[in-house]
């Protein structure tokens, strides 16, 4: 195991948790400024009107993109345990 195959390792990792993050992240960022200006509009300042839609959102998200996240995190864990079991590290 190089160093350079650990600094690999790690990239890909840290790239493919944004990536699993992003959907649910933007749900909850595009729900959180839709309410705002809807605040800002009304004068209603109501700290939990934000909370629950961002947490329904994040839900949403999260059902809506299951699949696709778990075809990419087995694609990432089972490249890794191939290249475990070809290179025998």
């Amino acid at each position: 195991m190089t160093p350079e195959f650990v600094v690999a390792l790690g990239r890909q990792s840290v790239e493919l948790v944004l990536m699993l993050a992003a959907p649910m992240l933007i749900c909850a960022l595009v729900v959180g400024l839709l309410i705002s200006i809807f605040q800002a509009a009304t004068q209603i300042n109501e700290q939990t009107m934000t909370f629950i839609p961002k947490i329904v959102a994040v839900l949403v998200s999260l059902i809506i993109f299951a699949p696709w996240m778990i075809q990419k995190l087995l694609s990432f864990t089972s490249g890794i345990l191939v290249g475990i079991a070809t290179t025998g590290i």
